[in-house]
C-alpha cells in the first residue's frame, strides 16, 4: 500500500456516492478514485486503477455487492473491501464478510467514522461497529455450521448421483442424462431426485432400494 489510500467508491444512488467523494477528498491521506455504480463496473474499475480500499455498496443493479466483493477479493487479494449498507441486517453483513470483506460501516454513520473506518480497513484491520461484532460472529458461525453441514452432505452422495447433479446443473435432462452414462431414464430419475433432495435439504433422503448404476 502507498502513502496515500486510494479509495473507489460503488454505489448506484448518485447523491451519496457524490456526497462519499466529497469527503474523501477533503481528508489529508485519502485519495478518490472515483465512483461506480455496479458490480460490474467495480471489476472493471479496479483493473483500470486499482484502489487499496474499495466501498462497496451491497444492494446494487446487476451483480450485487456480495458477488462483487467476492469476486474482487479472490481476484484481488491485496485490494480491501468495506460494505457501506443501508441495510442493518446481521445476515447480510456476514454473508458480505463471508464473501471477504473485512467489515462494514453504516451509510447513516458520522463521516469522521466512515473516514475512520477505510484507514483502517487499509492497514488490514477487521471492521466492525462495536454493538455489532457479537450478532455479526454469531450469524457467521450459523452460516459456516450451514455450508459444512451442506458439505457433509453432498460428500455422501455416490460418485453417479454426484455426476448426476453436475449434469443437472449443466442444464440436462433425465433423458438426456441417461443416455450419457447409459443407464434408464428410470435409474437417472432415481439418482436425480436424490442428489436434488441432498442439494435442497443438506441430507440424504430415507434409503430406498438401490438403483442399477
Amino acid at each position: 500500500m502507498t502513502d496515500v489510500i486510494r479509495v473507489l467508491v460503488v454505489d448506484d444512488h448518485p447523491m451519496f456516492a457524490q456526497a462519499i467523494e466529497l469527503l474523501i477528498q477533503r481528508e489529508e491521506g485519502l485519495e478518490i478514485l472515483g465512483s461506480v455504480s455496479s458490480g460490474e463496473e467495480a471489476l472493471e474499475a479496479v483493473l483500470r486503477a486499482p484502489p487499496d480500499v474499495v466501498l462497496m455498496d451491497i444492494d446494487l443493479p446487476g451483480m450485487d455487492g456480495i458477488e462483487a466483493t467476492r469476486r474482487i477479493r479472490s481476484e484481488h487479494p491485496d485490494i480491501q473491501v468495506v460494505a457501506i449498507t443501508g441495510f442493518h441486517e446481521h445476515d447480510v453483513i456476514a454473508q458480505a464478510i463471508q464473501a471477504g470483506a473485512c467489515g462494514y460501516v453504516p451509510k447513516t454513520e458520522a463521516p469522521d467514522r466512515v473516514l475512520e473506518t477505510v484507514k483502517r480497513a487499509a492497514s488490514g484491520e477487521m471492521v466492525l461497529p462495536t454493538g455489532d461484532v457479537h450478532a455479526v460472529l454469531a450469524k457467521l458461525k450459523e452460516r459456516t455450521r450451514a455450508r459444512t453441514d451442506a458439505q457433509a452432505a453432498l460428500a455422501s452422495l455416490t460418485l453417479r448421483e454426484r455426476e448426476v447433479l453436475d449434469m443437472i446443473c449443466d442444464g440436462r435432462s433425465t433423458g438426456e442424462i441417461a443416455s450419457a452414462l447409459f443407464i434408464t431414464q428410470s435409474t437417472a430419475l432415481t439418482h436425480a431426485s436424490a442428489a436434488a433432495y441432498v442439494a435442497m435439504f443438506g441430507a440424504s433422503p430415507a434409503p430406498t432400494s438401490a438403483p442399477a448404476s
